[in-house]
């Protein structure tokens, strides 16, 4: 059977960046199960697996545009440092808040320039592009 809209899929995977840093991996655990079509995993991935079956490898490059997205500047906050809980304030920490609506916003500290702080809303890995090494486990 192949992959095509519709069917569930497992697979492994690996995932790397350009400068070859290990991001995640599912290999040697529980495979990663998605309903092919259904937008459950980044487009990239799902549209480079389509016509793949069991058994089969494939090495795919996803763009940021297919992935996470580009980077959006507006998406990159100032605030005073005062508006930060005391205990986050420091490089690379991860706040959440709630946007009048109700939505879940994360954002990542990026800079701390006393009264200054600067937080990135972008995904982590938004701007960047994605190597995986794919092996379908079973298609459904």
């Amino acid at each position: 059977m192949i992959i095509e809209k519709g069917k569930t899929v497992s697979c492994e995977y690996t995932l790397t960046l350009e400068d070859n840093e290990k991001i995640d991996t599912n290999v040697g655990a529980e495979p990663l199960t998605f309903t092919h079509g259904s937008n459950q995993i980044i487009p990239g991935l799902e549209d480079k697996m389509k016509g793949m079956k069991t058994g089969d490898c494939k090495k795919i490059t996803v763009k940021p545009e297919d992935g996470y997205g580009l980077v959006i500047t507006e998406a990159i906050i100032e605030l005073s440092t005062e508006q930060v809980p005391e205990n986050s304030r420091k490089v690379g920490a991860m706040l959440q808040t709630k946007s009048p609506d109700g939505q879940v916003i994360r954002g990542r500290i990026t800079e701390i320039d006393g009264d200054k702080t600067v937080i990135d809303l972008n995904h982590p890995l938004a701007g960047k592009t994605l190597f995986f090494d794919v092996r379908v486990v079973d298609v459904k």
